[in-house]
């Protein structure tokens, strides 16, 4: 587990420690000496975050190492099982059949709504793991401490309470009490856990943003919520768009929180965002043009 706060002085140690890659990786006379670790930082979305098997998809296939991840939210999900070595069309298959009373039962309290007790039995679905440790590929996963206010990445030990954490939305789902902290869904200071790769080791860092949209007119309290804090955050801190190297951004603005039978549809936004991006993926990697995301 690792603590980061947000704000100039951690913008600051980013870019020293990517300016300290760059004077080992490239040398001198700036040619390559050996190829950079890559990390892959995965934003939630509810629903949305299916268009992550999309990008990942298109990664594997066109050879693109990633050598660490780091997920908030359903980002960290499905970052779990990519991790542990899930198969990319079975968390498709489980994601067209999912319904929110698979990972949420309504149990209105002070503190929240619902409580997501039952994604430990969901995340079964993709893999049996239970621990970091377990996994095939380093993983953080974003949560957000609500009384100290700040970001606070699990990287070790048990899998499931961070998890629940990262995907515990502030007021619909109970907050999570897990080492003496009081954590919720990582969003709220991780929106897009470029951190949580650096804090892995990461030279190189893709991030995936899946912005919402405001197609239709709200629809219920979860809707209500949602949209206040996706305005929040669009006008707030957007400091990971520096930290990133590359950022893709698949087109899932029509998708509503919980659209999950239009699964095959998202997967393919993913897709066709990654192709996209794969020309100045495979730019930074051979050292081209690093020094946009300064």
């Amino acid at each position: 587990m690792a603590e980061q706060g947000r704000g100039s002085g951690s913008l600051g140690w980013f870019r020293t420690a990517k300016e300290k890659f760059r004077a080992f990786a490239y040398g001198e006379h700036g040619e390559p000496k050996e190829r950079p670790r890559v990390g892959l930082a995965l934003a939630g979305g509810f629903a949305r975050g299916i268009a992550h098997l999309g990008v990942l998809r298109v990664l594997r296939e066109a050879e693109i190492p990633i050598d660490c991840v780091a997920g908030t939210s359903v980002g960290a999900l499905i970052a779990v099982g990519y991790c542990a070595g899930a198969s990319l069309d079975e968390m498709a298959n489980v994601g067209a059949t999912t319904s929110f009373a698979d990972f949420g039962r309504w149990t209105p309290s002070w503190l929240g709504l619902a409580t997501n007790q039952r994604m430990e039995k969901y995340l079964t679905r993709f893999t049996p793991a239970k621990t970091f440790e377990e996994l095939q590929t380093p993983l953080a996963i974003a949560t957000t401490d609500i009384t100290a206010g700040v970001s606070v990445y699990y990287s070790h030990g048990p899998i499931v309470p961070p998890l629940r954490a990262s995907c515990a939305y502030p007021g619909l789902f109970v907050p999570i009490q897990f080492e003496g902290r009081t954590l919720v869904d990582g969003f709220l200071t991780a929106p897009v856990p470029v951190e949580g790769t650096l804090l892995l080791g990461a030279d190189v860092v893709i991030a995936v943003y899946l912005e919402s949209g405001n197609i239709e007119e709200p629809r219920t309290f979860t809707d209500v919520l949602s949209r206040s804090f996706n305005i929040i955050q669009r006008h707030g801190d957007l400091a990971w768009r520096t930290q990133a190297d590359v950022i893709i951004e698949p087109d899932v603005k029509s998708f509503v929180w919980d659209d999950f039978s239009k699964t095959p549809e998202m997967v393919g936004a993913g897709e066709a965002a990654a192709l996209a991006a794969l020309p100045q993926i495979r730019a930074v990697l051979r050292g081209e043009k690093r020094d946009s995301a300064a």
